[in-house]
């Protein structure tokens, strides 16, 4: 290969490839090194280097220079395949640093191909594995179609780089509130806590120092646009935005919405706080198979307990009636009426019986 096409060849690798210049000449000096080795058959050193202004080749074994042209077809196949493995290796790694920086962070593809229940998605440089246990679970998706996930994972395999997304991972909506509301790239509204089942629910609190500004109105928007957006991507998934609050006393309530709560008693020896809804909110707040208090348990950080108005009230009259409440006192009443009248019964019973036996 003359200079003028070593030049050209090193220029169009850093352009297509966006491998630095100096890597790949350093891959063609280190290819050829090995390929003059093995055709000398030799143990002295052998040096060569490559201007890289003029792409003249200096190579030297020891003291004495050795003419390249002379080594032969064979090893320049050989040296030709070093210097491929070389550049497939330098273009891992310029992957490979683009993409282990962009970890958790939203990347968007084409959907090419399905190798079982994993999805690979077309990134440009480089292919993305979306895994069934990253894919939320009510979505189907067909070839052909852009889709957006998170980076969870980076990691190289051979000569290959292996991005591993994900769709399901609370990070996903946590960028995606950051692409949809400027406020938080800002740090105006901040989001304090995200909890999430891909799919069904997600809960968020969010926080801002400006009391001017309406955190939750932030992450809603103008007749609801942000939030239609970050739930249109996410198929209708329902997404609670909650205000975040430094009590728990008021904190611990909002968590639960859309539910109403009209009262809470915290327990800090064992972080259990005890709600108390009416009693047509006692489904919403649990939700369902018990979703919502779930969630509120994991964003607060505290168990919950839910009662309701009513068993509240029952609680009450029991601690003032010294363990029983009016209804189980009545109940009670009653059970030693009827007692009592079977007792007068078995006692009449054996009065007749003791007449009949006298006469």
């Amino acid at each position: 290969m003359d200079k003028e096409s070593l030049l050209r060849l090193v220029d169009l690798l850093h352009k297509d490839k966006d491998i630095d210049k100096d890597i790949v000449f350093q891959g063609i000096e280190s290819a050829l090194e090995s390929a003059s080795r093995k055709h000398l058959k030799t143990s002295e050193p052998i040096s060569i280097k490559i201007d890289r202004e003029t792409g003249e080749i200096a190579a030297m074994q020891g003291e004495q220079e050795i003419d390249l042209s002379d080594l032969g077809r064979i090893t320049a196949q050989t040296a030709k395949q070093v210097i491929i493995q070389k550049i497939k290796e330098a273009e891992r790694d310029v992957i490979y640093e683009e993409y282990v920086g962009r970890k958790g962070t939203i990347v968007s593809g084409m959907v090419q191909r399905f190798e079982g229940p994993t999805i690979i998605i077309n990134l440009g440089k480089a292919e993305g594995y979306l895994p069934k246990s990253e894919q939320i679970s009510n979505e189907y998706h067909r070839s052909g179609e852009r889709l957006r996930c998170v980076v969870t994972e980076v990691k190289k395999v051979g000569h290959k780089v292996k991005i591993i997304l994900s769709r399901t991972h609370s990070s996903f909506v946590r960028q995606l509130f950051e692409l949809e509301v400027p406020e938080i790239p800002d740090k105006v509204v901040e989001i304090k806590g995200l909890v999430r089942e891909a799919g069904y629910r997600t809960k968020i609190a969010v926080f801002s120092e400006d009391p001017n500004v309406d955190c939750v109105g932030a992450c809603v928007g103008v007749r609801g646009t942000r939030i239609k957006n970050i739930v249109d991507e996410l198929n209708g998934e329902k997404i609670d935005i909650i205000r975040w609050d430094d009590d728990l006393e008021v904190f611990v309530p909002n968590t639960l919405k859309p539910a109403e709560v009209t009262g809470i008693l915290l327990s800090p020896e064992n972080n259990v706080a005890t709600v108390v809804v009416p009693d047509d909110q006692l489904s919403l707040a649990i939700g369902k198979r018990g979703q919502n208090v779930r969630l509120a348990s994991k964003l607060a950080g505290w168990d919950i307990d839910i009662i309701t108005e009513v068993e509240l009230e029952r609680e009450r009259e029991r601690e003032e009636t010294g363990g029983t409440t009016e209804e189980e006192a009545e109940g009670a009443m009653l059970n030693e009426d009827a007692g009592n009248k079977e007792i007068e019964e078995t006692t009449s019973n054996k009065d007749a019986g003791s007449e009949e036996i006298e006469k």
